[in-house]
């Protein structure tokens, strides 16, 4: 069983809690707009650190991550970029690799907004963590964590960053 602690467009945002909602995780998955490299690596220290590269990153942080990141944990299989869209409207950049070969999980970002949807058609877990950074229209920032096991997703929880 591996736990992931996720999050997504921190914008260069550092919070401290950070640290003690992923104490627990053995990786932490970032889906982009990272801010800077300064800050990846501030993540890169406190656990494996596997990360997409958003719209507002520079070319450093490009250069370090890449746009998609497909990989394989714990029988799970992860498919991960900054603007994906959801079930029912996904992005016309990620579509053709979404459904060549559907991931068991979907990975996205770029919108802020927090949500957790299952497409029936893919069979397919999608999850955007929010915006855990302070910069944008959000009002609320969020993180997720949850456990792969065996080729399953369970045990998600949702964390409000209240300031």
């Amino acid at each position: 069983m591996k736990k992931i602690g996720l999050l997504s467009d921190t914008h260069n945002w550092w919070d401290d809690k950070y640290e003690k909602y992923f104490a627990e995780c053995d990786e932490i998955w970032h889906a982009g707009d990272i801010g800077s490299l300064d800050l990846a690596l501030r993540f890169e220290a406190l656990k494996p650190f596997r990360a997409v590269y958003g719209n507002i990153d520079d070319s450093k942080v490009r250069r370090a991550y890449p746009e998609i990141l497909r990989f394989t944990l714990e029988d799970v299989d992860v498919l991960m970029t900054h603007i994906g869209g959801y079930p029912g409207k996904y992005d016309p950049f990620i579509r053709p690799i979404l459904y060549a070969k559907p991931p068991k999980l979907f990975i996205t970002g770029h919108s802020h907004i927090l949500k957790v949807m299952f497409d029936k058609k893919l069979n397919c877990l999608h999850i955007n963590p929010g915006a855990a950074g302070k910069y944008g229209f959000h009002k609320v920032r969020t993180l997720v964590r949850f456990a792969l096991d065996n080729g399953n997703i369970s045990d998600l929880d949702v964390i409000e960053l209240n300031d």
